[in-house]
């Protein structure tokens, strides 16, 4: 373990540790995603999924609105808040990404009020959730901004996830699959401001371990997300009968 108050890491080593650590945490290979893109999950897994992975969505607008209110630089600011209305819409023609996953979630056989009241809920996806607002919350700046940088790896995510849902779920409907299909390029973008962010901001060692951290908190929780559906999903499963009558 190195120390904190060595010499920072210069740019493109702290870029390089960021993305290893972020690689090597992210749930993309979570064992309930490999499921999915399997196509090992059945309607009420992907049910379940859907439901409670909309409550993280919720709580992005909220992470970056908070963000937002610890800079004091309108340039950031302008160009952050574009993080709020991708979620949140204009509240005019252009759909947020809230609505999309409604949308994906009516799609499913969901009742796309229950699940935007987030009323079920599991209890461990809610706690993930909010550790992560948390989190932004009680971090400096650019400490919190380094926590989005799981966008790093959610495009070749989300690609694969397209590809997944129209091979193996044909009876979703196309269409509802537009939050993820979006998130692509936009989510390459984040990272890519994100990433210019921190590191023109990170500038001592300490900050750059903070950083860090944060990362690998952030993936925490997005795996403990997925490990509390997985538990939930495979609870509900039917049990094969020890014999055959």
């Amino acid at each position: 373990m190195q120390s904190p108050h060595e010499a920072p890491l210069s740019p493109g080593d702290f870029v390089d540790r960021l993305k290893r650590e972020g690689a090597n945490r992210y749930h993309a290979e979570h064992p309930f995603h490999l499921r999915m893109h399997e196509g090992k999950l059945d309607r009420a897994g992907l049910r379940c999924w859907v439901e409670n992975r909309y409550y993280y969505q919720t709580r992005i607008p909220i992470k970056d609105a908070l963000i937002l209110a610890k800079s004091d630089d309108p340039a950031f600011r302008r160009a952050w808040i574009r993080r709020l209305h991708d979620h949140d819409g204009d509240g005019a023609d252009e759909p947020g990404g809230l609505a999309q996953w409604l949308r994906l979630a009516e799609a499913v056989g969901l009742d796309r009020d229950a699940v935007a009241s987030c009323r079920d809920v599991l209890p461990g996806v809610r706690f993930a959730c909010d550790a992560y607002v948390s989190l932004v919350d009680q971090s400096p700046l650019v400490v919190a901004v380094a926590s989005s940088l799981t966008e790093f790896f959610a495009p070749d995510l989300m690609s694969r996830r397209i590809a997944a849902w129209e091979q193996h779920y044909r009876w979703v409907d196309k269409e509802a699959l537009g939050y993820f299909r979006v998130r692509v390029a936009r989510a390459r973008r984040d990272s890519e401001e994100a990433v210019d962010f921190v590191t023109r901001h990170a500038r001592t060692r300490d900050v750059q371990e903070a950083c860090v951290s944060a990362l690998i908190r952030k993936t925490e929780i997005l795996w403990h997300l997925l490990d509390c559906v997985q538990q939930k999903v495979d609870s509900a499963s039917p049990v094969a009968p020890l014999h055959e009558p």
